[in-house]
This record gives structure tokens, sequence and C-alpha cells, in this order.
């Protein structure tokens, strides 16, 4: 332990961001930069404790504790505070396959369960992550590995998000060929698609991890949607083993009054059109129409979880001409509830990039608590118009949740676009019908966590497809854990963490 009384001395300090009347006129990261001096002092706050809960990686009643990937977090913390900038890296990559995402978009379970943030505010883990791997790719550190030898084994990722390509970089690792089917133009799934260039830059981050692994020997194609563009019969002929990765993606919908009039989208084909529009322009390419452009509008998002936040910060980014953010649940407290203690993910109000930014430009928080949309209205052309809203009051019914409106609490809001970002319901049916695989009561692949195996022999599933909604960080377990038991199934062992 470098510095036993560093969370005595020093205190959290995170890097600045760039102001948010600045950031919102472009698509760059907004996070700044931190001295090594500085990262290097909140390396020594964390304390080597006795029993690091950081990075456990478990659930307690139901809330996540820790980091799911078993991040070494004492040891690189204790690393980056002597300097061994090198050293901590190799320790990074041990557990995680891409730290420059999780140290990016990760919500940080691992600062929820630090023990320092029992008295003070937790160590900065996140952070120095980011640091780290940033420095490794900075420095050079970070080159292709290809595999010594190869097993002649052929292996199928399809989809190529973050649990696809951790799956993928493992199984390579192995020595087994292995070939990541992605139906989008562009390799890296949710990465790529889902999150927008301010929190995740595509050319600079996302795209060099797809090119380091494609240069280790991963095939990557792309515009190839399995059972459609790619029977599945050929796949089962084609592979020795084949990895379902493809996310949960079918949104929750809103089947009120009015449903069916224009300017109303699910958030992801929002973020979706606006990222590929944007990569387009800088390569030059032809934009066809993908754009769901927020520019001059009032706008209105229906959900309060990371994707409505990223629709805020996206709509910003166009020129909304006013912003409103839909939560049905009520204000978050200020602090842990009896309900909710440490080491649990802290269920605290918090104001994220998209919130900090509406605040900026428009005066306020933009999120209404515990209101519900009754029903939209539109014009003779179909467009959307304005919302109809009530607030409602939180009960329980026999141990159910429910939303009970408060009579004289109706409401009309402006709205030429709406974004519904209301989370996901599970996996498309179409590939696990033609595979005949079995699923959960939730619709979801059925496989055991820890075995990853379907019900289909030799078909693997893992991620958000497997789990449901869930955060990059569990999809990156999820891969390498899947990667490890196809591995063992193909060569009677494993040696893969």
């Amino acid at each position: 332990m470098g510095k036993p009384t560093g969370f005595l001395e020093y205190t959290r300090e995170l890097p600045a961001d760039r102001s948010p009347l600045e950031r919102v006129k472009d698509w760059d990261e907004f996070h700044l930069h931190m001295s090594e001096n500085k990262l290097r002092t909140q390396g020594a706050r964390c304390m080597d404790c006795g029993i690091p809960f950081c990075h456990t990686g478990q659930l307690i009643n139901g809330m996540a504790s820790g980091c799911p990937i078993h991040n070494l977090i004492p040891e690189w913390n204790d690393l980056v505070y002597r300097g061994l900038w090198r050293e901590a890296l190799d320790r990074l990559h041990e557990t995680n396959n891409f730290p420059e995402f999780t140290g990016r978009v990760c919500p940080a379970p691992c600062e929820g369960s630090c023990t320092v943030g029992l008295i003070e505010p937790p160590v900065t883990i996140k952070n120095i992550e980011c640091a780290i791997v940033d420095r490794g790719f900075a420095e050079g550190w970070i080159v292709p590995e290809a595999p010594a030898t190869r097993t002649g084994k052929k292996v199928a990722v399809v989809g190529s998000g973050p649990s696809g390509l951790a799956c993928a970089a493992q199984l390579n690792r192995a020595g087994h060929w292995v070939t990541v089917f992605e139906r989008a133009d562009r390799i890296g799934g949710l990465l790529m698609y889902g999150i927008p260039n301010m929190k995740l830059d595509k050319e600079q981050v996302v795209q060099r991890r797809v090119d380091l692994l494609a240069a280790e020997g991963v095939r990557f194609l792309p515009n190839t949607e399995v059972g459609k563009e790619y029977p599945v019969d050929k796949l089962r002929e084609q592979f020795d083993a084949i990895v379902l990765c493809g996310g949960a993606t079918k949104p929750n919908d809103l089947p009120i009054p009015g449903r069916e009039l224009n300017g109303i989208h699910f958030a992801m084909d929002f973020l979706r059109g606006n990222t590929r529009t944007l990569l387009d322009r800088r390569a030059g390419l032809p934009v066809n129409g993908h754009l769901l452009s927020a520019k001059g509008k009032d706008v209105i998002v229906i959900g309060g979880g990371d994707t409505g936040t990223d629709c805020v910060g996206t709509s910003l980014r166009h020129g909304c001409r006013s912003l409103a953010q839909f939560e049905i649940v009520p204000r978050p407290p200020d602090e842990r509830t009896p309900d909710n203690p440490w080491p649990q993910w802290p269920r605290v109000y918090k104001v994220d990039y998209g919130q900090e930014e509406a605040a900026a430009r428009f005066g306020a928080d933009p999120r209404t608590y515990q209101i519900s949309t009754t029903r939209f209205v539109g014009d003779s052309q179909g467009q959307v118009q304005e919302l109809h809203t009530v607030k409602v009051s939180l009960k329980f019914k026999e141990g159910r949740m429910t939303f009970d409106p408060i009579p004289g609490s109706e409401e009309v809001w402006p709205a030429q676009l709406v974004l519904l970002a209301m989370g996901f319901r599970g996996p498309e049916d179409f590939l696990i019908d033609q595979l005949g695989i079995a699923r959960d009561a939730r619709s979801n692949i059925a496989a055991e966590h820890g075995k990853f195996h379907t019900s289909v022999e030799g078909i693997f599933a893992a991620g958000d497809m497997r789990r449901g909604q869930s955060l990059v960080v569990w999809a990156i377990n999820e891969g390498r854990g899947a990667a490890r038991e196809v591995d063992r199934w193909l060569m009677g062992e494993t040696s893969l963490p």
C-alpha cells in the first residue's frame, strides 16, 4: 500500500469538464484530463482495505455492489500512486478487455461500494481507470497481440456490442478463429450507435479497439444480419460454436391515444440516426435521411435513465427550442435511505451531463418527476404538437407499485418531437425463433449465468440478450464468461479466466 494515510490527507478531486454552453456546440468528448501528479494523489486515497467491496461484483438484495468484472482496483490504484503506469495497465487488462469504454461510460458501481465512501467521498476509480488505458495507448504500450497458435476451431459471434467484442477478444486469445456478425454498417453495437459521440468517441476510441482486434485476427462482417442476409443453416454448418450477443433491442412503447402521430420516436432510433449522420459526414459519405433533427423544436424525453439523458444532450446539440424530461418515479433522495445501505449502489439524486447542459441553456433541470403522459395531440397533417400529462402518486398495492393520477394536476405541453426512452423488454424474436432456442420468463434467452449454454447444443448466449437490459460492464463480464465456456466446450478444458 503506497500511502496508508492517503484517504485522510487528500480530498476527492475530478478533472474539470468543458463548460456546458461550450460543449453543446460540438460532438467532442467533454471530459478534460488531469495532471499526473493529481492522478497519483487520487490513487493514494485508496485504502487497500481488508475487504475491498469495490471489486466484488455481486448483487445485494437485488442491488449492484462493486465491479462486475472484478477489476483489481486496489492494486492498480497503488501502482498509479507509485508512478508505475505500465504495470497498472497490465493489472487493468487482467480483468477488463476494454477499460477505455468502461472508464468513459460505466456508472461506476465500484465507487458506490468504496470503503472510503462510508465516511468521505469515494476514490475516483473510474477516472483513474480511464487515465491508465489512455496513457497506455498514448505511450504505444497497447499493440496487437495475435495468438501464437491456432486451434482450427471456428466460432461465430452474433452481435458486436460490448459482450460480443469481449467474447471475440477472449476466444481469439485462446487461438480460435472468430467471426463477428453485425447487422449495422459499422462494428460496435451499442458502443457505436447507442452512446453519443460526446460520451464515447467513435473514431478515436471505439474504432481504435475494433481495428486492434482485427489486427489480432478477429474477422468482422458488418451489414450482415444473421437469419436474413446470412441463413442460420449456413451458420450452423460453417462454425463449431455460436455465441449470441445481440442485445435487448425491443424498446418499451407507450400505447396511448395519438401514438401513431409523426414526430414520436424511440430513443435509440434518434440516437442511432444522429451518430450515423455524424460519422457519414465526417467520412465524406452521403447522408441518407438518418437524422431525426431536434433543431428549433419543443422536445420532450419520456424516461429518465442513461438513454434519456443522452437524448437530452443530443437534442441540445441540435439546437432545440425547449426541452423537458419526464420520469414517472419520485425524485431520488439526496442521501442514502436506510433501505439502500452501503455497499449497494446509492440510489440518490444526481445531475448527469445532459441535465447540467439543459440547466445552463434553459435555467433549470429539465426533469419533472411523478408525471405520466396520457395522450398525444397532433395537427391536421398528423404531426404531434402537444402532450397531455397528469401528476401521479406512488402507492403499493398487494406488493406491487402503482401510480395513481392526482385529480386537478393535468397539464398540456408543446412538443413537435417526442423521444421514448423507457427501457427495453428483451431481444428481438426472429433469430431466436429460427434457432429454436428456449427463453426464460422475461423472454430473454434461457442460459444459466456462469455456463451460458442455451437449450441448443453448441449455441451460447451472453450480454443483454441473456440477462436483459444492463450495463456495459456487465456485458463485458458476460462476454468473457461465455468465451470461457465455449473454449471449455470445444477443447475439453480452458485457461481463460
